[in-house]
């Protein structure tokens, strides 16, 4: 006669014998250390050091491991040759939103480019402005912008200047921060006549 105590940790012990044991154990192991993985206590991110590929353990976490809690946004002034200083215009690419956006929304992504642009050219800011002016994002908004105000038209700039503001979306109770300025920037074509 077999005590309860027995019989109950035979039929524990029966997923781990026979063909297919080692199959069942290994995604076993899979689902507890996918589960640990998205757990926000930081101890139980120890799981993730046995994934050196960062391939086992899936991150449902992904799309948001760090929500953003800001907006950036860019604007710009020019300079005209008789030294006038324009208002600050904002880079317009926030796009209204429709229903169908729900499913397809390529339009997001010049917003998505811009937040992404900001982030790259904070975390440059770190090292010092002389820094940031080198990295790829501030010379691509560089760029982009002296195109905005070649398509604007005016053929009496001289120059422009822009700057990076966070903002809170749309929530307009938090005061928009200035996160840089950046220096006085020569129109391409002013530069080549020098």
């Amino acid at each position: 006669m077999t005590s309860p105590m027995t019989s109950s940790l035979t039929a524990l012990a029966r997923p781990f014998r026979g063909p297919g044991a080692a199959l069942r154990v290994a995604a076993g192991l899979a689902l507890l250390g996918t589960v640990c993985s998205q757990h926000p206590n930081p101890a139980f991110g120890r799981v993730l050091r046995w994934d050196a590929f960062a391939a086992l353990f899936p991150n449902w976490r992904f799309f948001a491991p760090n929500p953003a809690q800001h907006d950036f946004q860019f604007h710009y002034r020019t300079l005209s040759h008789a030294g006038e200083t324009s208002e600050w215009r904002p880079v317009e690419v926030i796009a209204g939103r429709a229903p169908h956006q729900i499913a397809w929304f390529p339009g997001r992504r010049p917003e998505k480019a811009v937040f992404d642009l900001g982030s790259e050219i904070i975390q440059a800011l770190d090292k010092g402005f002389s820094h940031a002016v080198h990295v790829p994002a501030y010379r691509l908004l560089r760029a982009y912008l002296a195109d905005e105000v070649e398509r604007s038209g005016r053929r009496d700039v001289k120059g422009f200047q822009f700057t990076l503001v966070r903002t809170a979306g749309y929530d307009e109770s938090e005061e928009p921060e200035v996160v840089f300025v950046s220096p006085y920037t020569p129109m391409p074509r002013e530069a080549e006549q020098r």
